[in-house]
């Protein structure tokens, strides 16, 4: 398998979990964590800040000493808006499940920030359509660039069955701005209904790296570099969160030139 592609280990607990160390790169955390109900995961925040986003389910939240109550009214990734808090670093946050949670856990570089533990309204919750035809996504701006944070972008995408996504084929590798910056980048695979499949490629303009992984319901992908395009296939909608960080909290991309007559 791929070094790119992660199944998730177990089925409660915390069954994905990246670190800048095991991705071999230098910004992006995630981990996912499945819990019963009464179950709880609790984190320190040390130097990374952290976005709470629930895939799923309801929980009681804490933050340093700031209690959310119980948060999340979605059973189903493919319904509804996200329940997210945002994590400043130097903290600590805890889970507790009201109901089975699936509870992803996006993490970056933070020190220096002076921004408070808060929920992510929904009123914040930009959404889009992006695409056209078989290129058709819906998009969940979860903590873009305009909302406050230190180093972390993360959305949300669910891609129609038999649709293209993060295509065509586009790239934040360089740290170049204002053309394009450096972005590390994860994406959290789910399938409706969940026997799906979906394919990834990750490759760059001299195939150096060109890795093409069939993703399954559960699954993680990394981003190291490159263009990094999504298929679905007939009869599996697919949804995916992506976290993104870099040395600079923006998100300025690269389109494959050969497939650009795709925009026109």
């Amino acid at each position: 398998m791929s070094k790119l592609h992660i199944k998730p280990q177990g089925t409660s607990g915390r069954v994905v979990h990246v670190t800048p160390q095991s991705a071999g790169w230098t910004y992006v955390g995630f981990d996912l964590y499945k819990l019963k109900p009464g179950e709880s995961a609790a984190e320190e925040t040390a130097t990374n800040e952290v976005c709470l986003v629930f895939i799923s389910g309801k929980g009681k939240v804490t933050a340093g000493t700031r209690n959310f109550g119980v948060l999340g009214e979605r059973m189903s990734p493919f319904e509804g808006l996200p329940a997210s808090v945002y994590i400043p670093a130097g903290s600590r946050w805890a889970v507790t499940a009201e109901t089975d949670v699936e509870l992803a856990v996006c993490s970056a570089p933070g020190e220096g920030s002076s921004l408070p533990a808060r929920v992510i309204p929904k009123e914040e919750l930009g959404q889009e359509v992006r695409g056209k035809g078989n290129n058709v996504r819906h998009v969940t701006n979860i903590l873009p660039e305009g909302s406050p944070a230190q180093s972390l972008l993360v959305v949300e995408v669910i891609t129609p069955a038999g649709n293209t996504s993060s295509y065509p084929p586009h790239k934040h590798d360089q740290d170049n701005l204002p053309e394009e910056s450096f972005l590390e980048e994860t994406y959290y695979h789910r399938l409706n209904p969940p026997q799906g499949f979906a394919f990834q490629r990750v490759y760059t303009d001299d195939r150096s790296l060109d890795e093409a992984m069939a993703v399954e319901d559960g699954d993680v992908t990394l981003v190291p570099k490159g263009y990094h395009p999504c298929a679905t296939i007939h009869g599996y909608d697919l949804y995916y969160l992506n976290v993104m960080a870099g040395p600079v909290r923006t998100w300025k991309f690269h389109n494959a030139k050969e497939h650009e007559w795709l925009l026109k």
